[in-house]
């Protein structure tokens, strides 16, 4: 099996992404990261991010973007602008509370994910849903959260994008969620837990982490998250990824 390529979310240097999307871009480039994943844009144009990205010799590992930007709307705007940019993973990083807070509401937002999935297909491209650590607590008059009711109510190429960290965060193994849906965890965020920790100096169980990507997930893009007020965001991805390769990856 190949080596998984290693991107960055860069909502992890998000203050620097607001000054400097495009220096940015260059700076993650320059640490060693091959991919990255958008949390915005910044007032950028598709063909500047796109110039960006291949000078710097990136892919677009995805984008979180915004519920509200994949509804009717502004469903052909939103699906252009991440085409031009070579983005064929565009996950939702956020539901409204009120759409998964009951087994009822979580199964309506699985069936109008579902439709935005069949929507996307046919033009080469995905959605999907990023973890947080609510959408793992059990949901009143069941043990399980919207994560898993929304995932086991999508179809097979809707991405159920986990967050080690999130996880862990919310109770669950930081594992068995990854397990849990075979060949849909096509991107995976790595994040230590507690958060702060640059990954492999906390309590993520990375073996088995990489394990099950690598054998039940499918994944096609390790996505490093890192949040730490104490350390510059710059440093800190570049620890992450320094500690990736000194584990194998």
């Amino acid at each position: 099996m190949s080596k998984i390529p290693i991107a960055v979310q860069l909502y992890s240097v998000r203050q620097d992404c607001e000054k400097d999307l495009l220096g940015t871009i260059a700076k993650v480039a320059k640490i060693g990261y091959v991919g990255v994943e958008f949390a915005g844009f910044f007032g950028h144009s598709a063909s500047d991010i796109r110039k960006a990205l291949d000078d710097n010799g990136l892919k677009c590992a995805g984008s979180h973007t915004g519920y509200h930007t994949l509804l009717p709307d502004e469903f052909e705007k939103t699906f252009e602008f991440h085409q031009a940019i070579g983005c064929d993973n565009l996950i939702i990083p956020w539901i409204p509370g009120e759409k998964r807070n009951t087994v009822e509401t979580s199964l309506t937002t699985a069936a109008e994910l579902t439709v935005l999935s069949a929507k996307l297909k046919p033009l080469g491209a995905r959605t999907g849903f990023h973890v947080h650590d609510g959408d793992v607590k059990p949901l009143p008059g069941t043990t399980k959260g919207a994560y898993h009711v929304i995932g086991e109510n999508t179809p097979p190429e809707f991405v159920m994008q986990y967050d080690t960290a999130n996880g862990a965060h919310g109770g669950a193994d930081p594992v068995q969620p990854i397990l849990d849906f075979p060949g849909r965890g096509i991107t995976t965020h790595l994040k230590e837990y507690p958060f702060g920790k640059i990954i492999g100096q906390g309590d993520i169980p990375w073996a088995r982490v990489f394990d099950a990507c690598e054998t039940v997930a499918g994944t096609q893009w390790y996505i490093v998250e890192h949040e730490d007020e104490g350390t510059p965001p710059i440093v800190a991805i570049a620890d992450c990824l320094k500690s990736l390769r000194e584990m194998g990856r």
